[in-house]
């Protein structure tokens, strides 16, 4: 059965069912947005009503759209799983947080349950917020490292290998989730860093999945350390695989080994995590422009530098140094940040990181 709703009884006669109910209430559907129309009005009033009316109209749609009643429960679930993890996660937005993946099954006299639980600690220590899955092994050596204060579980229900750890299991920043989509989406938004211990397939796929958004511009830049234990060679080998098959095949671009770093040191991660935030802030895109926020602004040298070094990234214009846009006016806390702005080609996210690398290194 594919991911979906669960329901035992038989899907065609859920599909009958549900186009009968269509067949009879269309005729409703356009007096029913039509009797939504004062509710529209008022939320067009208050501050991103404007978004909700949009997500009330699309329901309304939904009834019109011969769309089966499984769907519309997979629809209706992983909306309230969102707005639910968001309300968990709203009070601690200013706070960096860092994302743990890696084996459910790693047992805790493990070279990597002891790395995984010394980076959590380290994180934590450092200011930093701890997600991850709420199971045992690694999940549970990253909150036992981090503690259950600055930690987060996103526990996922499954019919094995998901007993939630001890840690995290009374907390209330637990979040269980039936989807797997929903789970991941929660940890990719709400993280500024990924860290990956040796894993199975889920490890493997949440990995590759948030490579593949960073390197296609789909999510934010972030760090992601890929840690081994002391002398350990299950990332060094998949580092050989992605050489071997993936870059010399030119399947990747050389560039896109720079979105990460393996190491066996859990001191280097940290470093690595950490030193990315030494500058580099956030970005936002602006029609063809990409915004850079930073802490410290490139003086005229390191712009020139900049200009020699990075033109390849541009589709035009040059890079400028600038102060917080109009567009960014919702941003309030960060308005006093200098921005690096320019016509990014939307294309070359293993250069941005370098960029990125090249603008943490300046100095203080």
């Amino acid at each position: 059965m594919k991911e979906g709703d669960g329901d035992d009884r038989n899907l065609e006669q859920t599909q009958e069912t549900s186009e009968s109910r269509h067949h009879a209430n269309r005729g409703d559907v356009e007096q029913l947005r039509a009797a939504a129309g004062p509710l529209l009005e008022e939320l067009a009033r208050i501050p991103d009503g404007d978004l909700v009316a949009d997500m009330v109209v699309n329901s309304l749609k939904l009834l019109g759209d011969r769309t089966n009643r499984g769907d519309l429960k997979l629809i209706d679930k992983s909306f309230k799983e969102l707005r639910y993890a968001m309300k968990v996660f709203a009070p601690y937005g200013e706070v960096r947080k860092v994302s743990l993946f890696g084996s459910a099954r790693t047992l805790e006299s493990h070279g990597d349950y002891r790395q995984a639980a010394e980076f959590a600690r380290r994180m934590a220590d450092a200011g930093w917020m701890v997600i991850t899955g709420a199971g045992g092994g690694i999940m549970a050596a990253g909150h036992g490292g981090a503690g259950a204060e600055p930690s987060f579980g996103l526990a996922i229900r499954l019919p094995f290998e998901q007993s939630t750890n001890r840690f995290i299991a009374d907390d209330p920043k637990l979040i269980n989730f039936k989807y797997f989509f929903t789970r991941k989406l929660m940890f990719v938004r709400s993280s500024h860093a990924i860290a990956l211990f040796p894993g199975g397939f889920g490890t493997m796929d949440e990995g590759f999945e948030v490579l593949t958004l960073i390197q296609t511009g789909k999510s934010a830049p972030m760090p992601i350390v890929l840690v081994d234990e002391p002398g350990g060679t299950y990332w060094k080998s998949w580092q050989r695989y992605v050489e071997t098959q993936l870059l010399e095949r030119g399947l990747i671009a050389r560039q896109d080994l720079s979105l990460y770093k393996v190491t066996d040191d859990v001191v280097a991660a940290e470093e690595e995590v950490r030193h990315f935030y030494d500058n580099f802030h956030s970005v936002r895109y602006h029609r063809d422009d990409i915004i850079i926020r930073l802490h410290r602004a490139p003086d005229a040298a390191a712009l020139a530098e900049i200009e020699a070094r990075f033109s390849d990234i541009k589709r035009e214009g040059k890079f400028c140094v600038t102060a917080a846009l109009a567009v960014e006016r919702d941003e309030e806390l960060i308005a006093d940040l200098p921005r690096l702005r320019f016509n990014f080609n939307r294309h070359d996210h293993g250069r941005l990181r370098m960029l990125i690398d090249y603008l943490n290194d300046l100095p203080r």
